[in-house]
């Protein structure tokens, strides 16, 4: 029986992520740190209210087999840079510290498809700088999801999300032979592909959106 941490557990992919596991008889406790309640009564979840930008200060809590790290923000809800790189940045290179100070032997973390150190696009550059250094503490299975546009309902509104998704919803079917991996996907196919590879172990470190449907369709 394995005990998981959950960093992102209110968001889209994360919440789905956390009904899963709870649902999984190999996992016997979940921990969740965030900064609000998930609101579900369950005895496997452990929960730690905490300010994410602090997870240092938690390392004696943060113990666990396996680490799913499911933080990421907007431009569009988060305009300021500097916070947006705490936040898509500095919680998962942080949480991949942790993950090696304390011996964790897994660590997956979702990023984007597009995530290059050398982007001329903030959002991109971002996220490539958190692989990169996510890489760098080498937790011995480290695995990086780059999803194409996650489709799914969100509490919050993001109006030119939406009306993406809308493009999307028709466009999908076009994309095709290498344009394929461009098409949206749906946040419990990336929870589904974070299941397996925490669970079967995998030959890629970073594994793109085609890929991680692709793991998911396997899964069920």
């Amino acid at each position: 029986m394995k005990t998981a941490i959950i960093l992102g557990a209110t968001g889209l992919t994360g919440s789905i992520l956390l009904e899963k596991l709870l649902e999984d008889s190999r996992y016997s406790k979940i921990k969740l740190f965030s900064r609000s309640p998930i609101g579900i009564k369950n005895d496997k979840i452990e929960e730690h209210l905490i300010d994410l930008f602090e997870l240092e200060k938690y390392e004696a809590e943060f113990i666990a087999d396996e680490v799913f790290c499911c933080i990421g923000t907007t431009q569009a809800k988060t305009p300021n840079e500097e916070t947006y790189h705490k936040i898509d940045y500095g919680i998962p290179v942080n949480a991949a510290k942790l993950a090696k100070k304390n011996n964790i032997p897994t660590f997956i973390v979702i990023s984007a498809l597009g995530a290059d150190v050398e982007s001329k696009f903030f959002y991109n550059r971002t996220k490539g700088e958190m692989e990169r250094d996510v890489l760098a503490q080498k937790v011995p299975h480290t695995y990086i999801l780059q999803p194409s546009l996650i489709g799914g309902k969100r509490e919050e509104k993001r109006p030119f999300e939406a009306a993406w998704k809308k493009v999307m919803s028709v466009g999908n079917h076009l994309l095709v032979g290498p344009l394929k991996k461009y098409r949206s996907i749906h946040p419990a196919a990336i929870a589904d592909a974070m299941i397996y590879v925490a669970n079967h172990k995998y030959a890629a470190v970073r594994i793109e959106s085609g890929e991680i449907r692709e793991i998911a369709e396997s899964f069920r």
